[in-house]
């Protein structure tokens, strides 16, 4: 999981969460108002406003009713997760407040490491 993960306004438009995404090298935002987990924007729901992302808020093209899992969720849970309802990321909430991000890459990463350590590579 990453802690603190970046995220955006939901009165923001589509262009700023396009900069932040690409300086970033992500691909998802989790969108937040008032600290409150919202929704989240993919590059999939830019590539459906190209053309409009100078003049589209963010709450236009969110996915409101984002799937979070909680900081106390196991791994493989989460890998699950992601698996079957085929998404990329999933937003890491524990008492109302957004606390992390976990992606696909964060697994394969963490599978990585415990291949290393189990080939002692």
């Amino acid at each position: 999981m990453r802690s603190d993960p970046l995220t955006i306004g939901p009165t923001d438009l589509l262009a700023v969460a396009q900069a932040v995404m690409e300086r970033e090298g992500i691909r998802q935002l989790p969108v937040t108002d008032k600290g409150a987990l919202v929704g989240i924007l993919t590059e999939r729901n830019l590539r459906e406003h190209m053309g409009y992302l100078d003049s589209t808020r963010v709450d236009g093209a969110m996915i409101e009713q984002a799937l979070t899992i909680a900081s106390t969720t196991p791994a493989i849970d989460a890998a699950r997760t992601l698996l079957d309802r085929k998404i990329n990321a999933l937003p890491v909430v524990d008492d109302g407040r957004l606390v992390g991000i976990i992606t696909r890459s964060d697994l394969l990463q963490l599978l990585i490491q415990l291949l290393e350590r189990e080939t002692g590579a």
